[in-house]
């Protein structure tokens, strides 16, 4: 069941919006967390009235289609079919410069109807408990509450706009955006179990690694740039640790040394900007293409600008040596993990401002081009598996790579660049090769040792840089490779 208009407010401007859907999630929130310790401290059960405020706050925007054809190449914040689009929101205001984002253009170069109000959907009562403390010591199981309160509902957050499976024919209403109220709630307390830190601190430029010897270059490159000149202002480390510009250098590593790590299975850390826009993200995914979904799944819901994989892979060549750079230009995908939702033989288009990035990042940071970075650095297809010792099954891999052209052997890039097409965020991969399983080059301890000190440093650097250098072509990177025929105004 759907409110109907006279229940919504007209918003004149994108800003008047966002502060609208702001005022009406505080409201609902506020009112939950009131009820929910009122209960625990008096079992008092909210009244049918009270119920009823426990709602997300929705997003309406109504196109009539009056003919208008926008000269625009961007590929979001436009409207491709008249009818009513809508979405419930959850923290819109920590979501401001993103609303912002979408529908300033939309309202600028379309002839649209916005209306803010309160939606059907309930907020779970778990999205306003904050670190349980709230519950601590009361006796209450969950299942007590969730027969009091509105409890999550799985059924209802979902990727189904995302996978192609909402109704564009038959639906009252069309989805404005990938994700609901809902699904997005349900990813930021994964972020946070998962991580380590608040999701609020997580950056829109992210790098996923799956080697903890990242972390360690990624932190030190934190220093070095916090104690230097640039828009970096602080540092986030796993357990929400902060560290900020001008502190001392041993101040400093006193903080680091204080920081457990360990205790999260995918640890992030931050690195912000003084602006919303110019943080990196390092994000140690661990090992395989299940975690590589998992974290994707849920940063995806933050709308990120890009995330590239950078890591270590096999290589499979015979020209190729340990320290030498892969950067992917296609995915033979082995792994399985996404074949319900985007089966394997789905091409995954290469983004050409990514790749061209990580290349120019790759010249810059080796201070090599031409031959030289030819030598160094290799493009074409990278296999992912879910099996890591696939090698013992070479005789029947071998047909399929050979077909393939496969330049490196890695489990995670493949599944990163598939979440990243089916979840429209762009995406890259540059590996480096530590091991060359086919060709008896394996990963010895002193080997392995010297290889890290020398390449790990300038394999990080690197994809700072691309990073750096895509923020200036932020209005070309979301690209329409990655918007289907149905696709949400917003991106």
């Amino acid at each position: 069941m759907t409110l109907s208009s006279e229940d919504f407010v007209v918003a004149t401007t994108a800003e008047e919006a966002v502060d609208r859907l702001a005022a009406l999630h505080r409201q609902a929130t506020g009112a939950l967390s009131r009820a929910l310790k009122r209960y625990v401290k008096e079992r008092i059960k909210p009244d049918a009235a009270q119920l009823s405020q426990f709602h997300y706050p929705e997003l309406r925007l109504t196109y009539q289609g009056q003919g208008e054809a926008p000269a625009t190449v961007r590929a979001y914040a436009k409207v491709q079919v008249p009818g009513t689009y809508s979405i419930t929101v959850t923290h819109p205001e920590a979501f401001r410069n993103y609303l912002l984002e979408q529908l300033q253009p939309l309202m600028q170069d379309f002839t649209v109807r916005v209306e803010v109000g309160t939606s059907q959907q309930n907020i779970p009562y778990p999205y306003v408990v904050e670190h349980g403390d709230e519950l601590a010591g009361s006796g209450i199981t969950a299942a007590e509450l969730a027969r009091v309160f509105p409890s999550t509902d799985l059924s209802a957050a979902n990727d189904g706009t995302a996978d192609g499976l909402y109704d564009w024919e038959g639906a009252e209403q069309l989805p404005l955006a990938l994700f609901d109220a809902a699904r997005v709630d349900f990813s930021l307390r994964r972020l946070v179990h998962y991580t380590g830190s608040d999701w609020r601190h997580v950056q829109p430029w992210i790098l996923l690694t799956n080697y903890h010897r990242y972390v360690d270059q990624f932190i030190r490159h934190g220093l070095d740039v916090l104690q230097g000149d640039s828009r970096f202002v602080r540092m986030v480390l796993p357990g929400n640790v902060v560290i900020e510009r001008g502190m001392a250098e041993g101040e400093m590593q006193a903080i680091i040394e204080t920081v457990v790590w360990h205790r999260y299975q995918m640890p992030a850390y931050h690195l912000q900007g003084t602006s919303p826009g110019d943080g990196i993200t390092l994000v140690n995914i661990g090992v395989g293409p299940s975690n590589a979904k998992n974290i994707t799944d849920h940063l995806a819901v933050l709308r990120p600008h890009c995330w590239l994989m950078i890591g270590h892979c096999g290589g499979l060549r015979q020209s190729q040596t340990i320290g030498d750079y892969v950067l992917a230009h296609a995915y033979m995908r082995r792994d399985g993990i996404l074949d319900r939702v985007l089966p394997p033989n789905i091409p995954l288009p290469a983004l050409a401002e990514v790749q061209m990035a990580l290349q120019e990042a790759a010249a810059q940071v080796t201070g090599e081009r031409g031959d030289a970075l030819k030598r160094r650095l290799r493009t074409g297809t990278v296999l992912t598996y879910d099996d890591r010792n696939w090698e013992l099954r070479w005789a029947q891999e071998r047909p399929l790579i050979n077909l393939a052209r496969a330049v490196a052997v890695d489990m995670e890039s493949g599944t990163i660049a598939a979440q990243g097409y089916r979840l429209r965020v762009p995406y890259g991969t540059l590996l480096c090769v530590s091991d060359k399983p086919l060709h008896s080059e394996i990963k010895l301890p002193g080997a392995a040792g010297a290889f890290y000190e020398r390449a790990v440093t300038q394999h990080l650097h690197i994809g700072i840089a691309a990073l750096d250098l895509l923020r200036s072509q932020l209005n070309s990177l979301h690209s329409r490779k990655l918007r289907s025929f149905d696709e949400p105004p917003f991106r």
